[in-house]
Protein backbone atom coordinates (compact mmCIF):
# COMPACT_ATOMS: atom_id res chain seq x y z
CA UNK A 1 0.00 0.00 0.00
CA UNK A 2 2.77 2.40 0.94
CA UNK A 3 4.69 1.42 -2.18
CA UNK A 4 1.69 2.26 -4.28
CA UNK A 5 1.32 5.62 -2.54
CA UNK A 6 5.02 6.35 -3.01
CA UNK A 7 4.71 5.52 -6.70
CA UNK A 8 2.09 8.26 -7.23
CA UNK A 9 3.24 11.27 -9.18
CA UNK A 10 2.79 14.71 -7.55
CA UNK A 11 -0.09 15.42 -9.95
CA UNK A 12 -1.85 12.19 -8.96
CA UNK A 13 -1.33 12.89 -5.28
CA UNK A 14 -2.88 16.37 -5.67
CA UNK A 15 -5.79 14.85 -7.60
CA UNK A 16 -6.46 12.40 -4.74
CA UNK A 17 -6.36 15.18 -2.17
CA UNK A 18 -8.80 17.26 -4.26
CA UNK A 19 -11.12 14.27 -4.57
CA UNK A 20 -11.09 13.72 -0.81
CA UNK A 21 -11.68 17.42 -0.21
CA UNK A 22 -14.48 17.39 -2.80
CA UNK A 23 -16.31 14.68 -0.86
CA UNK A 24 -16.04 16.81 2.28
CA UNK A 25 -17.48 19.85 0.49
CA UNK A 26 -20.24 17.65 -0.95
CA UNK A 27 -21.17 16.73 2.62
CA UNK A 28 -21.45 20.44 3.49
CA UNK A 29 -23.87 20.94 0.60
CA UNK A 30 -25.94 17.91 1.64
CA UNK A 31 -26.22 19.20 5.23
CA UNK A 32 -27.41 22.62 4.06
CA UNK A 33 -29.96 20.98 1.76
CA UNK A 34 -31.25 18.78 4.60
CA UNK A 35 -31.69 21.81 6.89
CA UNK A 36 -33.76 23.51 4.18
CA UNK A 37 -35.86 20.40 3.56
CA UNK A 38 -36.69 19.77 7.24
CA UNK A 39 -39.77 22.06 7.13
CA UNK A 40 -40.96 20.25 3.99
CA UNK A 41 -40.58 16.85 5.67
CA UNK A 42 -42.42 18.11 8.75
CA UNK A 43 -45.30 19.60 6.77
CA UNK A 44 -45.75 16.62 4.45
CA UNK A 45 -45.24 14.19 7.34
CA UNK A 46 -48.31 15.64 9.08
CA UNK A 47 -50.49 13.82 6.52
CA UNK A 48 -49.22 10.49 7.85
CA UNK A 49 -50.74 11.37 11.24
CA UNK A 50 -54.02 12.55 9.86
CA UNK A 51 -56.81 13.34 12.30
CA UNK A 52 -59.87 12.29 10.29
CA UNK A 53 -62.24 14.49 12.30
CA UNK A 54 -60.01 17.56 12.03
CA UNK A 55 -59.27 16.98 8.35
CA UNK A 56 -62.99 16.47 7.68
CA UNK A 57 -63.74 19.84 9.30
CA UNK A 58 -61.03 21.58 7.26
CA UNK A 59 -62.12 19.92 4.02
CA UNK A 60 -65.78 20.82 4.54
CA UNK A 61 -65.69 24.30 6.05
CA UNK A 62 -62.33 25.89 5.24
CA UNK A 63 -60.52 24.35 2.28
CA UNK A 64 -63.14 25.09 -0.42
CA UNK A 65 -63.27 28.79 0.43
CA UNK A 66 -59.52 29.42 0.83
CA UNK A 67 -58.69 27.27 -2.21
CA UNK A 68 -61.15 29.19 -4.38
CA UNK A 69 -59.97 32.55 -3.02
CA UNK A 70 -56.33 31.64 -3.57
CA UNK A 71 -57.07 30.44 -7.11
CA UNK A 72 -58.94 33.60 -8.11
CA UNK A 73 -56.26 35.79 -6.56
CA UNK A 74 -53.53 33.89 -8.42
CA UNK A 75 -55.32 34.13 -11.77
CA UNK A 76 -55.94 37.84 -11.28
CA UNK A 77 -52.33 38.60 -10.33
CA UNK A 78 -50.92 36.55 -13.23
CA UNK A 79 -53.24 38.28 -15.71
CA UNK A 80 -52.52 41.75 -14.30
CA UNK A 81 -48.75 41.37 -14.14
CA UNK A 82 -48.62 39.90 -17.64
CA UNK A 83 -50.71 42.73 -19.05
CA UNK A 84 -48.76 45.54 -17.39
CA UNK A 85 -45.30 43.95 -17.55
CA UNK A 86 -45.51 42.84 -21.17
CA UNK A 87 -47.04 46.07 -22.47
CA UNK A 88 -44.64 48.34 -20.62
CA UNK A 89 -41.63 46.13 -21.40
CA UNK A 90 -42.36 46.23 -25.13
CA UNK A 91 -43.10 49.97 -25.08
CA UNK A 92 -39.84 50.87 -23.35
CA UNK A 93 -37.67 48.40 -25.27
CA UNK A 94 -38.90 48.92 -28.82
CA UNK A 95 -40.50 52.38 -29.03
CA UNK A 96 -39.15 55.92 -28.77
CA UNK A 97 -41.38 58.43 -26.95
CA UNK A 98 -40.93 61.36 -24.51
CA UNK A 99 -39.34 60.36 -21.15
CA UNK A 100 -38.70 56.80 -22.34
CA UNK A 101 -35.27 56.59 -20.63
CA UNK A 102 -36.73 57.88 -17.36
CA UNK A 103 -39.59 55.36 -17.38
CA UNK A 104 -37.23 52.54 -18.31
CA UNK A 105 -35.76 52.93 -14.82
CA UNK A 106 -38.69 54.41 -12.89
CA UNK A 107 -41.04 51.52 -13.71
CA UNK A 108 -38.82 49.22 -11.63
CA UNK A 109 -39.19 51.29 -8.44
CA UNK A 110 -42.41 49.56 -7.26
CA UNK A 111 -40.21 46.53 -6.51
CA UNK A 112 -39.15 48.44 -3.38
CA UNK A 113 -42.72 48.53 -2.03
CA UNK A 114 -43.89 45.46 -0.05
CA UNK A 115 -47.40 44.32 -0.86
CA UNK A 116 -48.73 45.13 2.62
CA UNK A 117 -47.38 48.68 2.36
CA UNK A 118 -49.05 49.14 -1.04
CA UNK A 119 -52.32 47.80 0.40
CA UNK A 120 -52.10 50.22 3.33
CA UNK A 121 -51.53 53.18 1.01
CA UNK A 122 -54.36 52.15 -1.33
CA UNK A 123 -56.82 51.91 1.55
CA UNK A 124 -55.89 55.47 2.52
CA UNK A 125 -56.17 56.77 -1.04
CA UNK A 126 -59.63 55.25 -1.58
CA UNK A 127 -61.17 55.75 1.88
CA UNK A 128 -64.16 58.10 2.25
CA UNK A 129 -62.15 61.21 3.18
CA UNK A 130 -59.14 60.22 1.06
CA UNK A 131 -57.78 62.11 -1.96
CA UNK A 132 -59.69 60.02 -4.53
CA UNK A 133 -63.11 60.85 -3.09
CA UNK A 134 -62.15 64.47 -2.52
CA UNK A 135 -61.25 64.68 -6.20
CA UNK A 136 -64.52 62.99 -7.22
CA UNK A 137 -66.51 65.42 -5.13
CA UNK A 138 -64.80 68.34 -6.89
CA UNK A 139 -65.92 67.08 -10.31
CA UNK A 140 -69.18 65.30 -9.42
CA UNK A 141 -70.33 67.31 -6.41
CA UNK A 142 -71.54 66.00 -3.08
CA UNK A 143 -73.53 63.26 -4.80
CA UNK A 144 -70.34 61.37 -5.67
CA UNK A 145 -70.69 57.83 -4.36
CA UNK A 146 -67.86 56.56 -2.12
CA UNK A 147 -65.74 53.74 -3.51
CA UNK A 148 -63.13 51.79 -1.62
CA UNK A 149 -60.80 48.99 -2.60
CA UNK A 150 -61.60 45.79 -0.77
CA UNK A 151 -61.71 42.02 -1.10
CA UNK A 152 -60.42 40.26 -4.19
CA UNK A 153 -60.28 43.44 -6.29
CA UNK A 154 -58.12 45.23 -3.73
CA UNK A 155 -55.74 42.27 -3.32
CA UNK A 156 -55.27 41.78 -7.07
CA UNK A 157 -54.85 45.52 -7.70
CA UNK A 158 -52.25 46.01 -4.95
CA UNK A 159 -50.26 42.86 -5.74
CA UNK A 160 -50.29 43.58 -9.47
CA UNK A 161 -48.78 47.02 -8.87
CA UNK A 162 -45.90 45.66 -6.75
CA UNK A 163 -45.27 42.45 -8.74
CA UNK A 164 -45.52 43.56 -12.38
CA UNK A 165 -41.79 44.58 -12.36
CA UNK A 166 -40.90 40.84 -12.32
CA UNK A 167 -42.54 40.50 -15.75
CA UNK A 168 -41.51 43.97 -16.92
CA UNK A 169 -37.80 43.39 -16.31
CA UNK A 170 -37.71 40.07 -18.16
CA UNK A 171 -40.00 41.32 -20.93
CA UNK A 172 -37.86 44.41 -21.49
CA UNK A 173 -34.74 42.26 -21.81
CA UNK A 174 -36.51 39.89 -24.21
CA UNK A 175 -37.80 42.67 -26.46
CA UNK A 176 -34.45 44.47 -26.33
CA UNK A 177 -32.86 41.38 -27.89
CA UNK A 178 -35.41 41.58 -30.72
CA UNK A 179 -35.56 45.31 -31.26
CA UNK A 180 -37.75 46.35 -34.20
CA UNK A 181 -36.34 43.55 -36.35
CA UNK A 182 -39.06 41.00 -35.59
CA UNK A 183 -41.79 43.50 -36.53
CA UNK A 184 -39.97 44.35 -39.76
CA UNK A 185 -39.88 40.64 -40.67
CA UNK A 186 -43.66 40.43 -40.25
CA UNK A 187 -44.26 43.60 -42.23
CA UNK A 188 -42.09 42.30 -45.06
CA UNK A 189 -44.47 39.35 -45.26
CA UNK A 190 -47.49 41.65 -45.48
CA UNK A 191 -48.61 41.61 -41.85
CA UNK A 192 -49.46 44.78 -39.98
CA UNK A 193 -47.31 45.98 -37.09
CA UNK A 194 -49.94 44.89 -34.55
CA UNK A 195 -50.30 41.44 -36.11
CA UNK A 196 -46.50 41.06 -36.25
CA UNK A 197 -46.33 41.77 -32.55
CA UNK A 198 -48.84 39.03 -31.67
CA UNK A 199 -47.58 36.44 -34.17
CA UNK A 200 -43.78 36.99 -33.98
CA UNK A 201 -42.54 39.20 -31.10
CA UNK A 202 -44.83 37.84 -28.40
CA UNK A 203 -44.26 34.11 -29.11
CA UNK A 204 -40.48 34.66 -29.16
CA UNK A 205 -40.65 36.33 -25.74
CA UNK A 206 -43.05 33.75 -24.25
CA UNK A 207 -40.54 31.88 -22.01
CA UNK A 208 -39.35 35.16 -20.44
CA UNK A 209 -42.93 36.32 -19.88
CA UNK A 210 -44.01 32.98 -18.42
CA UNK A 211 -40.99 32.90 -16.09
CA UNK A 212 -41.74 36.43 -14.85
CA UNK A 213 -45.42 35.59 -14.33
CA UNK A 214 -44.50 32.44 -12.39
CA UNK A 215 -42.18 34.45 -10.13
CA UNK A 216 -45.03 36.90 -9.50
CA UNK A 217 -47.35 33.96 -8.83
CA UNK A 218 -44.99 32.50 -6.21
CA UNK A 219 -44.82 35.88 -4.48
CA UNK A 220 -48.63 36.14 -4.54
CA UNK A 221 -49.04 32.64 -3.08
CA UNK A 222 -46.60 33.56 -0.31
CA UNK A 223 -48.25 36.92 0.46
CA UNK A 224 -49.73 37.38 3.90
CA UNK A 225 -49.80 41.10 4.67
CA UNK A 226 -51.75 42.29 1.60
CA UNK A 227 -54.56 39.76 1.96
CA UNK A 228 -54.71 40.50 5.71
CA UNK A 229 -55.13 44.25 5.06
CA UNK A 230 -58.08 43.58 2.73
CA UNK A 231 -59.55 40.82 4.97
CA UNK A 232 -59.38 38.33 2.12
CA UNK A 233 -58.91 34.73 3.25
CA UNK A 234 -56.27 32.67 1.44
CA UNK A 235 -54.10 29.75 2.52
CA UNK A 236 -51.60 32.06 4.25
CA UNK A 237 -54.20 33.78 6.43
CA UNK A 238 -55.90 30.44 7.11
CA UNK A 239 -52.60 29.00 8.38
CA UNK A 240 -52.07 32.04 10.61
CA UNK A 241 -55.59 31.81 12.04
CA UNK A 242 -55.31 28.05 12.58
CA UNK A 243 -52.19 28.75 14.66
CA UNK A 244 -53.30 31.82 16.60
CA UNK A 245 -57.10 31.48 16.45
CA UNK A 246 -57.68 27.74 16.76
CA UNK A 247 -54.35 27.07 18.57
CA UNK A 248 -54.05 24.00 16.35
CA UNK A 249 -50.56 23.25 15.08
CA UNK A 250 -51.91 20.18 13.28
CA UNK A 251 -54.42 22.27 11.31
CA UNK A 252 -51.70 24.73 10.38
CA UNK A 253 -49.43 21.89 9.26
CA UNK A 254 -52.05 20.29 7.04
CA UNK A 255 -53.06 23.57 5.43
CA UNK A 256 -49.36 24.25 4.87
CA UNK A 257 -49.01 20.86 3.18
CA UNK A 258 -51.67 21.72 0.59
CA UNK A 259 -50.05 25.07 -0.13
CA UNK A 260 -46.52 23.72 -0.34
CA UNK A 261 -47.57 21.14 -2.94
CA UNK A 262 -48.93 23.98 -5.08
CA UNK A 263 -45.68 25.93 -4.64
CA UNK A 264 -43.54 22.93 -5.63
CA UNK A 265 -45.56 22.56 -8.84
CA UNK A 266 -44.99 26.25 -9.61
CA UNK A 267 -41.24 25.92 -8.90
CA UNK A 268 -40.90 22.95 -11.25
CA UNK A 269 -42.78 24.81 -13.98
CA UNK A 270 -40.56 27.88 -13.53
CA UNK A 271 -37.39 25.75 -13.74
CA UNK A 272 -38.56 24.11 -16.97
CA UNK A 273 -39.46 27.43 -18.58
CA UNK A 274 -36.17 28.99 -17.51
CA UNK A 275 -34.30 26.23 -19.33
CA UNK A 276 -35.87 27.19 -22.67
CA UNK A 277 -34.89 30.86 -22.63
CA UNK A 278 -31.59 30.40 -24.48
CA UNK A 279 -33.29 28.78 -27.48
CA UNK A 280 -35.82 31.59 -27.75
CA UNK A 281 -33.20 34.27 -27.49
CA UNK A 282 -31.17 32.69 -30.29
CA UNK A 283 -34.27 32.52 -32.45
CA UNK A 284 -34.88 36.20 -31.79
CA UNK A 285 -31.71 37.16 -33.54
CA UNK A 286 -29.36 37.95 -30.69
CA UNK A 287 -28.10 41.50 -30.40
CA UNK A 288 -30.21 44.51 -29.59
CA UNK A 289 -31.35 46.47 -32.65
CA UNK A 290 -30.45 50.13 -31.96
CA UNK A 291 -33.22 51.45 -34.26
CA UNK A 292 -36.39 51.88 -32.17
CA UNK A 293 -39.84 52.60 -33.54
CA UNK A 294 -40.27 56.38 -33.28
CA UNK A 295 -43.85 57.09 -32.24
CA UNK A 296 -45.34 60.22 -33.74
CA UNK A 297 -48.32 62.47 -33.15
CA UNK A 298 -50.79 61.47 -30.46
CA UNK A 299 -49.25 58.00 -30.11
CA UNK A 300 -46.08 59.36 -28.51
CA UNK A 301 -48.04 61.21 -25.85
CA UNK A 302 -50.34 58.25 -25.33
CA UNK A 303 -47.29 56.06 -24.64
CA UNK A 304 -45.98 58.62 -22.14
CA UNK A 305 -49.41 58.77 -20.49
CA UNK A 306 -49.61 54.96 -20.13
CA UNK A 307 -46.14 54.64 -18.61
CA UNK A 308 -46.67 57.70 -16.39
CA UNK A 309 -50.04 56.45 -15.12
CA UNK A 310 -48.58 53.14 -14.01
CA UNK A 311 -45.60 54.84 -12.35
CA UNK A 312 -47.94 57.24 -10.55
CA UNK A 313 -50.27 54.48 -9.32
CA UNK A 314 -47.55 51.99 -8.38
CA UNK A 315 -45.03 54.29 -6.70
CA UNK A 316 -45.69 58.03 -6.69
CA UNK A 317 -49.22 58.12 -5.20
CA UNK A 318 -48.49 55.51 -2.47
CA UNK A 319 -45.32 57.38 -1.49
CA UNK A 320 -47.19 60.71 -1.33
CA UNK A 321 -49.99 59.14 0.72
CA UNK A 322 -47.53 57.65 3.22
CA UNK A 323 -45.66 60.95 3.54
CA UNK A 324 -48.94 62.83 4.03
CA UNK A 325 -49.89 60.43 6.82
CA UNK A 326 -46.47 60.31 8.44
CA UNK A 327 -45.77 64.07 8.55
CA UNK A 328 -48.45 65.10 11.11
CA UNK A 329 -47.86 61.96 13.20
CA UNK A 330 -44.07 62.19 13.24
CA UNK A 331 -43.80 64.02 16.56
CA UNK A 332 -46.18 61.59 18.29
CA UNK A 333 -44.88 58.32 16.83
CA UNK A 334 -41.15 58.94 16.65
CA UNK A 335 -40.52 58.07 20.29
CA UNK A 336 -38.49 55.54 22.25
CA UNK A 337 -40.82 52.70 21.24
CA UNK A 338 -40.45 53.48 17.55
CA UNK A 339 -36.68 53.63 17.94
CA UNK A 340 -36.96 50.18 19.53
CA UNK A 341 -38.88 48.86 16.49
CA UNK A 342 -36.22 50.25 14.17
CA UNK A 343 -33.40 48.87 16.36
CA UNK A 344 -34.98 45.39 16.43
CA UNK A 345 -35.36 45.43 12.65
CA UNK A 346 -31.79 46.58 12.08
CA UNK A 347 -30.30 44.08 14.55
CA UNK A 348 -32.23 41.17 13.07
CA UNK A 349 -31.41 42.20 9.51
CA UNK A 350 -27.70 42.71 10.28
CA UNK A 351 -27.27 39.36 12.09
CA UNK A 352 -29.26 37.50 9.44
CA UNK A 353 -27.33 39.18 6.62
CA UNK A 354 -23.99 38.11 8.06
CA UNK A 355 -25.13 34.58 8.88
CA UNK A 356 -26.96 33.91 5.62
CA UNK A 357 -24.16 35.41 3.52
CA UNK A 358 -21.64 33.12 5.22
CA UNK A 359 -23.87 30.10 4.56
CA UNK A 360 -24.38 31.24 0.97
CA UNK A 361 -20.62 31.39 0.51
CA UNK A 362 -20.23 27.88 1.95
CA UNK A 363 -22.92 26.56 -0.38
CA UNK A 364 -21.41 28.25 -3.45
CA UNK A 365 -17.97 26.91 -2.55
CA UNK A 366 -19.39 23.42 -1.89
CA UNK A 367 -21.12 23.48 -5.29
CA UNK A 368 -17.82 24.41 -6.96
CA UNK A 369 -15.67 21.78 -5.25
CA UNK A 370 -18.12 18.89 -4.67
CA UNK A 371 -17.23 15.53 -6.15
CA UNK A 372 -19.13 14.30 -8.04
CA UNK A 373 -20.05 17.68 -9.54
CA UNK A 374 -23.66 16.65 -10.25
CA UNK A 375 -24.21 16.11 -6.52
CA UNK A 376 -23.10 19.68 -5.83
CA UNK A 377 -25.58 21.08 -8.36
CA UNK A 378 -28.44 18.99 -6.98
CA UNK A 379 -27.78 19.93 -3.35
CA UNK A 380 -27.48 23.62 -4.29
CA UNK A 381 -30.88 23.50 -5.96
CA UNK A 382 -32.53 21.84 -2.94
CA UNK A 383 -30.73 24.04 -0.42
CA UNK A 384 -32.05 27.18 -2.10
CA UNK A 385 -35.64 25.96 -2.37
CA UNK A 386 -36.60 27.75 0.86
CA UNK A 387 -37.07 31.07 -0.95
CA UNK A 388 -40.11 29.56 -2.68
CA UNK A 389 -41.79 28.60 0.61
CA UNK A 390 -44.52 30.97 1.85
CA UNK A 391 -43.53 32.56 5.15
CA UNK A 392 -46.47 31.08 7.05
CA UNK A 393 -45.55 27.56 5.86
CA UNK A 394 -41.93 28.07 6.85
CA UNK A 395 -42.87 29.41 10.28
CA UNK A 396 -44.94 26.31 11.04
CA UNK A 397 -42.39 23.94 9.49
CA UNK A 398 -39.53 25.39 11.57
CA UNK A 399 -41.43 25.78 14.85
CA UNK A 400 -42.50 22.12 15.12
CA UNK A 401 -39.03 20.47 14.80
CA UNK A 402 -37.38 23.13 16.98
CA UNK A 403 -40.01 22.56 19.69
CA UNK A 404 -39.45 18.79 19.41
CA UNK A 405 -35.67 19.29 19.64
CA UNK A 406 -36.10 21.43 22.76
CA UNK A 407 -38.30 18.79 24.40
CA UNK A 408 -35.75 16.09 23.54
CA UNK A 409 -32.88 18.08 25.05
CA UNK A 410 -34.88 18.73 28.23
CA UNK A 411 -35.78 15.05 28.51
CA UNK A 412 -32.12 14.07 28.14
CA UNK A 413 -31.07 16.64 30.75
CA UNK A 414 -33.68 15.27 33.17
CA UNK A 415 -32.36 11.73 32.67
CA UNK A 416 -28.75 12.81 33.25
CA UNK A 417 -29.16 15.31 36.08
CA UNK A 418 -32.60 14.66 37.53
CA UNK A 419 -35.42 17.08 38.14
CA UNK A 420 -33.05 19.84 39.27
CA UNK A 421 -31.69 20.13 35.73
CA UNK A 422 -32.49 23.41 34.02
CA UNK A 423 -34.72 23.68 30.97
CA UNK A 424 -33.64 24.69 27.49
CA UNK A 425 -36.10 26.89 25.60
CA UNK A 426 -35.61 27.11 21.83
CA UNK A 427 -39.03 28.23 20.59
CA UNK A 428 -39.84 31.91 20.79
CA UNK A 429 -36.14 32.83 20.62
CA UNK A 430 -33.90 34.56 18.13
CA UNK A 431 -32.36 31.17 17.36
CA UNK A 432 -35.63 29.90 15.84
CA UNK A 433 -36.23 33.14 13.96
CA UNK A 434 -32.71 33.24 12.52
CA UNK A 435 -32.96 29.58 11.50
CA UNK A 436 -36.12 30.38 9.54
CA UNK A 437 -34.40 33.37 7.92
CA UNK A 438 -31.44 31.18 6.90
CA UNK A 439 -33.75 28.68 5.21
CA UNK A 440 -35.86 31.34 3.48
CA UNK A 441 -33.11 33.66 2.25
CA UNK A 442 -30.20 31.30 1.51
CA UNK A 443 -31.08 31.50 -2.20
CA UNK A 444 -30.82 35.30 -2.09
CA UNK A 445 -27.23 35.15 -0.82
CA UNK A 446 -26.18 32.13 -2.89
CA UNK A 447 -27.18 33.51 -6.30
CA UNK A 448 -24.77 36.50 -6.57
CA UNK A 449 -21.93 34.56 -4.90
CA UNK A 450 -22.32 31.52 -7.16
CA UNK A 451 -22.43 33.63 -10.32
CA UNK A 452 -19.30 35.55 -9.31
CA UNK A 453 -17.48 32.41 -8.20
CA UNK A 454 -18.06 30.93 -11.67
CA UNK A 455 -15.93 33.73 -13.13
CA UNK A 456 -12.90 32.51 -11.20
CA UNK A 457 -11.16 30.08 -13.53
CA UNK A 458 -9.77 26.74 -12.44
CA UNK A 459 -6.37 27.78 -13.78
CA UNK A 460 -6.21 30.48 -11.09
CA UNK A 461 -6.94 27.85 -8.43
CA UNK A 462 -4.23 25.58 -9.87
CA UNK A 463 -1.72 28.42 -9.83
CA UNK A 464 -2.54 29.18 -6.18
CA UNK A 465 -2.23 25.53 -5.23
CA UNK A 466 1.13 25.41 -6.98
CA UNK A 467 2.22 28.18 -4.61
CA UNK A 468 1.10 26.15 -1.57
CA UNK A 469 -2.40 27.57 -1.00
CA UNK A 470 -5.03 24.89 -0.29
CA UNK A 471 -8.35 24.53 1.53
CA UNK A 472 -9.46 27.50 3.61
CA UNK A 473 -6.22 29.33 2.83
CA UNK A 474 -7.16 29.30 -0.85
CA UNK A 475 -10.59 30.68 0.01
CA UNK A 476 -9.26 33.35 2.37
CA UNK A 477 -6.31 34.65 0.35
CA UNK A 478 -7.42 34.13 -3.26
CA UNK A 479 -11.21 33.88 -3.54
CA UNK A 480 -12.50 36.26 -0.86
CA UNK A 481 -10.76 39.37 -2.27
CA UNK A 482 -12.26 38.59 -5.68
CA UNK A 483 -15.69 37.89 -4.17
CA UNK A 484 -15.82 41.15 -2.20
CA UNK A 485 -18.47 42.72 -4.45
CA UNK A 486 -20.58 39.55 -4.47
CA UNK A 487 -20.42 39.34 -0.67
CA UNK A 488 -21.57 42.95 -0.39
CA UNK A 489 -24.43 42.40 -2.83
CA UNK A 490 -25.55 39.22 -1.04
CA UNK A 491 -25.43 40.91 2.36
CA UNK A 492 -27.42 43.93 1.19
CA UNK A 493 -30.09 41.81 -0.50
CA UNK A 494 -30.57 39.62 2.59
CA UNK A 495 -30.57 42.68 4.87
CA UNK A 496 -33.37 44.33 2.90
CA UNK A 497 -35.43 41.14 2.56
CA UNK A 498 -35.31 40.58 6.33
CA UNK A 499 -36.33 44.19 6.93
CA UNK A 500 -39.44 43.67 4.77
CA UNK A 501 -40.27 40.11 5.90
CA UNK A 502 -43.58 39.87 7.77
CA UNK A 503 -45.20 36.42 8.32
CA UNK A 504 -42.15 34.54 9.66
CA UNK A 505 -41.27 37.42 12.00
CA UNK A 506 -44.88 37.83 13.13
CA UNK A 507 -45.41 34.14 13.92
CA UNK A 508 -42.17 33.00 15.61
CA UNK A 509 -40.46 36.16 16.91
CA UNK A 510 -39.53 36.36 20.60
CA UNK A 511 -42.24 37.83 22.83
CA UNK A 512 -42.19 41.63 22.65
CA UNK A 513 -39.65 41.67 19.80
CA UNK A 514 -41.60 43.91 17.41
CA UNK A 515 -40.09 45.18 14.16
CA UNK A 516 -41.06 47.83 11.63
CA UNK A 517 -42.90 45.20 9.56
CA UNK A 518 -44.89 43.84 12.51
CA UNK A 519 -45.65 47.43 13.57
CA UNK A 520 -47.23 48.09 10.16
CA UNK A 521 -49.31 44.92 10.53
CA UNK A 522 -50.45 45.77 14.06
CA UNK A 523 -51.47 49.32 13.13
CA UNK A 524 -53.37 48.26 10.01
CA UNK A 525 -55.11 45.46 11.92
CA UNK A 526 -56.40 48.11 14.34
CA UNK A 527 -57.39 50.48 11.52
CA UNK A 528 -54.67 52.99 12.49
CA UNK A 529 -53.62 53.62 8.88
CA UNK A 530 -51.92 56.97 9.58
CA UNK A 531 -49.73 55.50 12.31
CA UNK A 532 -48.66 52.67 10.01
CA UNK A 533 -47.20 55.19 7.55
CA UNK A 534 -43.94 55.98 9.35
CA UNK A 535 -42.62 52.40 9.62
CA UNK A 536 -43.94 51.70 6.12
CA UNK A 537 -41.94 54.63 4.72
CA UNK A 538 -38.81 53.38 6.48
CA UNK A 539 -39.27 49.92 4.91
CA UNK A 540 -39.77 51.42 1.42
CA UNK A 541 -36.67 53.58 1.81
CA UNK A 542 -34.57 50.53 2.70
CA UNK A 543 -36.22 48.56 -0.10
CA UNK A 544 -34.90 51.02 -2.67
CA UNK A 545 -31.33 49.79 -2.04
CA UNK A 546 -31.57 46.50 -3.99
CA UNK A 547 -33.53 48.23 -6.75
CA UNK A 548 -30.69 50.72 -7.16
CA UNK A 549 -28.18 47.84 -7.22
CA UNK A 550 -30.26 46.06 -9.86
CA UNK A 551 -30.51 49.21 -11.95
CA UNK A 552 -26.76 49.84 -11.80
CA UNK A 553 -26.03 46.25 -12.92
CA UNK A 554 -28.60 46.51 -15.73
CA UNK A 555 -27.13 49.78 -16.95
CA UNK A 556 -23.62 48.27 -16.99
CA UNK A 557 -24.82 45.32 -19.06
CA UNK A 558 -26.63 47.56 -21.55
CA UNK A 559 -23.75 50.04 -21.80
Amino acid sequence: MNATADALTPQQARARRRQAGGRGWALVGVLLALITLVPVFVVIGSFFQLDSELWGHLRTHLLPQVAANTLWMSLGVVAGTLLLGTGLGWLVAVCEFPLRRFFSIALLLPMAVPGYVMATAMVGITEFDGPLHQLLRVFLGSDARPWRLSGLGGVVFALTLVLYPYVYLLARNAFLSQGARSLEVGQSLGASRLRSFFTISLPLARPWLAAGALLALMEALADFGTVAVFNYDTFTTAIYRAWYGMFSVQSALQLSGVLILAVIIVVIAEQRLRGSRLYTSLQAGGAHDPRPIVLRGSLRWLATLCAGSVFMLAFLLPAIQLIAWAAPNLARDFDARYIGFARNSLVLAAIAAGLVTALGLLLAYATRLSRPAALGRITARWATLGYAFPGTVLAVGVFVPVAAAGDGINHLLALLFGEQAGRVVLTGTLFTLLLAYCIRFLAVAHSPLASQLQRITQSLDEAARGMGETGLGLLRRVHLPILRRGLLTAGVLVFVDVMKELPVTLMIRPFGWDTLATRVFQMTAEGEWERAALPALAIVAVGLIPVILLLSQTERRNA
